[in-house]
């Protein structure tokens, strides 16, 4: 069953690279008593990913900030040196973005998000999707249809909508 608005989020572990390596983030603790916006991709470098989703947010950041927005955190089901890297190349990084590999998919299946494609490499990768949450409970929810599209989920969409 796919996550709703008025849902609480998934207890996920995700994965990022801090000063002594890898480290485990809690979600549920980044979102306890905060503000925070989730973005998901089906994969780190791959062409609308890259191109389109995350500068969207890059664009955006500010405005979410102003709306009260405490994190905006990139999730996809990659390793953390991968999501460190891709963070680094597209700016995210810079742009105080928080680069989190859901390297297990805990989150992804957790949420109903999964999503695969054989024929492009992709196997039990995430939905593109955005999401804001207030004390780790979903209050919207852009989900989009088509991986190879960001329209709802992108950065202005998503923060029109709050």
């Amino acid at each position: 069953m796919t996550i709703s608005v008025g849902d609480p989020l998934p207890d996920a572990t995700l994965v990022r690279i801090g000063d002594q390596g890898p480290e485990q983030v809690s979600l549920l603790d980044r979102a306890r008593g905060r503000r925070i916006v989730v973005f998901g991709v089906p994969g780190a470098f791959t062409g609308t990913c890259s191109t389109v989703h995350v500068p969207s947010f890059i664009r955006t950041r500010e405005k979410f900030a102003a709306k009260g927005v405490d994190e905006i955190i990139c999730l996809s089901v990659n390793d953390p040196f991968v999501m460190k890297a891709w963070g680094e190349s597209t700016g995210a990084d810079k742009a105080g973005i928080s680069m989190l590999g859901d390297a297990e998919g805990q989150f992804t299946r957790a949420a109903g998000l999964e999503f695969t494609a054989a024929a492009a490499g992709l196997i039990g990768r995430s939905k593109r999707f955005a999401l804001y949450a207030e004390d780790g409970v979903v209050k919207v929810l852009h989900l989009e249809e088509n991986p190879g599209i960001c329209d709802t989920s992108g950065g202005e969409s998503l923060l029109a909508a709050i």
